[in-house]
């Protein structure tokens, strides 16, 4: 899915094992935020969970300055191998966040937040929240209830599982959706397919 679940070496061995995982196509969350952050006129974009850069650079070719977070060193390197340097990346967890005290146009956040705790999502909204310039944009990607992985693995909290060698996941509907976004200026959300069913949600400063 993505890179995050508070356990940096999990994601560390898996870039080093599998390198390029999903390809270099950015996915269609990425296109269709590209597409409404260039309708807005949104010029400076954070990418907390960056990976290796696939969904950052159908933004920097349409004009956009990005700015991302990562916690596997290797997955920053290749990044920098395949997209230059000129996307600043920050190391570290976003968990951990804020890494700087800009405020971004916009914001995308892609299969990141249902890999996090309760508290950890809250604390990651509000800190994109903090991080948005007023007017700003917020895009967050997440995987459904409809996806055929819900209820599989262990149970490890409310509609959260153990899956995939250590990953844990929480799978979102729109109760929970509205229950955590609702106070950071959620104004959209919609139904989108990636490699599982995912929704996603709009939310503006």
């Amino acid at each position: 899915m993505a890179k995050e679940t508070g356990k940096p070496e999990f994601w560390e061995s898996a870039f080093i094992e599998k390198q390029e995982m999903w390809g270099f196509a950015p996915a269609n969350s990425a296109i269709l935020t590209k597409d409404l952050f260039l309708q807005k006129s949104v010029k400076t974009i954070l990418i907390p969970g960056i990976g290796y850069g696939r969904n950052a650079k159908i933004f920097r070719d349409n004009g956009m300055a990005v700015t991302g977070i990562e916690i596997s060193k290797t997955a920053i390197e290749m990044a920098e191998k395949h997209y230059g340097t000129d996307i600043t990346i920050y190391h570290g967890s976003v968990t951990d966040m804020p890494f700087d005290n800009n405020q971004y146009e916009g914001i995308f956040c892609y299969a990141l937040i249902h890999l996090l705790d309760s508290n950890e999502r809250a604390k990651l909204i509000q800190d994109c929240y903090n991080q948005l310039t007023n007017g700003g944009y917020m895009v967050f990607s997440v995987i459904s209830k409809a996806a055929s992985t819900y209820g599989k693995g262990k149970l490890v909290g409310k509609d959260r599982y153990e899956m995939f060698g250590g990953v844990n996941m929480f799978f979102y509907d729109r109760e929970s959706i509205d229950a955590e976004f609702s106070n950071a200026g959620l104004f959209e959300v919609t139904d989108i397919t990636e490699n599982y069913p995912f929704f996603l949600i709009k939310c503006r400063k």
